[in-house]
């Protein structure tokens, strides 16, 4: 399995890369209620221990899919955490473009949204924690050694943070710019990476990723049998809270957000009016 992923932004684009450069025809196309018929809403426990009780909050119009957490209720103590959303696509995919446009991405302290690829390995393509710029990109392969990435000598604009893909951090790559993550994403109507193709931009039935230019991310196979690691795969996003990374004390704490972790989540639900996704599209291309 090879896959690349391109995230475009509003009116930007930026890429995580596994392939070569190559031409892609469409496959798939979610917008508005196809996330809802495309898509599995996920009741289950939160692998990461996070404050999330995953549950059906999700918004569908012809041009809109909204997913969100609750932002009303205050909790008990003992309770399961605070409702939030993850979905799921029933539909898996081998060497694959993705493209999702992202008008707004959950923000606010102790929030843990991430856009990722699950499969015999995990590919984060959106991930962070607690407001804490910039975006990371990560490639996880768990319970399956013999995968690392340099730590220099990519063709990538980000900055390497960690070569073992096998470690409980994986192998990451963060992006150059402060804007791809978080409220100064939302607030720059969705980050500043560089030039957006016409053909993204315009949703076109082919791309050609050979005109694209340098991903902020590239995970090379010089030292990592990319094809056996990651199989065919799913596409998911999600919200949570706390949990191992952004509820950790010291991560929280670096934030500057108040109290702990799980007492902010559980008694200011108005803080997490600005936790939802708001996706105009998700394009698939193979």
């Amino acid at each position: 399995m090879l896959a690349r992923a391109v995230l475009s932004f509003s009116t930007i684009t930026t890429a995580v890369s596994l392939a070569r450069a190559a031409t892609y025809a469409i496959s798939d196309t979610f917008i508005g209620p196809s996330f809802l018929t495309g898509f599995n809403h996920q009741v289950i426990s939160v692998p990461t221990h996070a404050t999330a009780q995953n549950l059906n909050l999700t918004f569908a119009s012809s041009d809109t899919f909204i997913m969100r957490a609750d932002s009303t209720t205050v909790l008990s103590t003992s309770g399961p955490g605070r409702n939030s959303v993850r979905i799921v696509s029933k539909k898996q995919w081998s060497t694959h473009v993705e493209i999702m446009d992202v008008r707004h991405m959950p923000q606010g302290c102790s929030t843990w949204p991430a856009y990722r690829n699950p499969a015999a390995g995990l590919i984060d393509i959106i991930e962070g924690v607690n407001d804490q710029s910039p975006n990371a990109a990560t490639l996880h392969t768990t319970g399956t050694p013999g995968c690392t990435q340099p730590a220099t000598g990519r063709d990538q604009t980000g900055t390497t943070t960690g070569t073992d893909c096998n470690s409980s951090s994986g192998c990451g790559v963060k992006a150059a710019q402060t804007n791809s993550y978080g409220p100064s994403f939302n607030t720059n109507g969705g980050g500043c990476y560089g030039s957006v193709p016409a053909q993204v931009r315009n949703g076109a039935s082919w791309i050609d990723t050979n005109t694209w230019g340098t991903p902020f991310a590239s995970f090379v196979d010089d030292s990592c049998d990319i094809s056996s690691k990651f199989g065919m795969e799913s596409v998911m996003i999600s919200l949570t809270f706390c949990g191992d990374w952004a509820g950790k004390p010291d991560v929280y704490a670096a934030s500057g957000c108040p109290s702990t972790c799980v007492d902010y989540v559980n008694n200011n639900p108005a803080a997490f009016k600005g936790a939802y996704w708001d996706i105009a599209a998700l394009r698939v291309y193979q």
